[in-house]
């Protein structure tokens, strides 16, 4: 999965907008709160994820992942998006948004289409 494509997913998702990070590079924010950042070079994005799933992506493949900092029951989490498997990506990108985002974007989301 490439930066288009990932950029592509992550707007798709409720209440999801494109900023520009600290850095310069692109951001992606639900309700003001980032939690999927895409790396300048565009190779890799730094997300949010629960403490204990970081650590196990880690060990399991620290090839494709790194860890970042952790605070409390989040960490971040640095995935080498031209390595990684493309439907565990969009899981963790999902499950980081789902970390973020208010309960009724949640709900809005997972609203079977009619």
């Amino acid at each position: 999965m490439d930066a288009e494509a990932v950029t592509k997913m992550l707007l798709a998702l409720p209440g999801v907008e494109e900023h520009v990070g600290w850095a310069g590079q692109p951001a992606f924010k639900v309700r003001k709160k980032g939690f999927v950042y895409l790396s300048a070079d565009e190779t890799s994005v730094m997300l949010k994820a629960l403490r204990e799933e970081q650590e196990a992506l880690v060990a399991e493949s620290p090839e494709i992942y790194t860890a970042s900092w952790a605070s409390g029951r989040f960490a971040w989490l640095e995935v080498k998006l031209a390595i990684a498997d493309e439907d565990e990506l969009v899981e963790l990108l999902t499950e980081a948004w789902r970390l973020t985002a208010p309960k009724m974007l949640i709900a809005q989301h997972e609203q079977p289409s009619a």
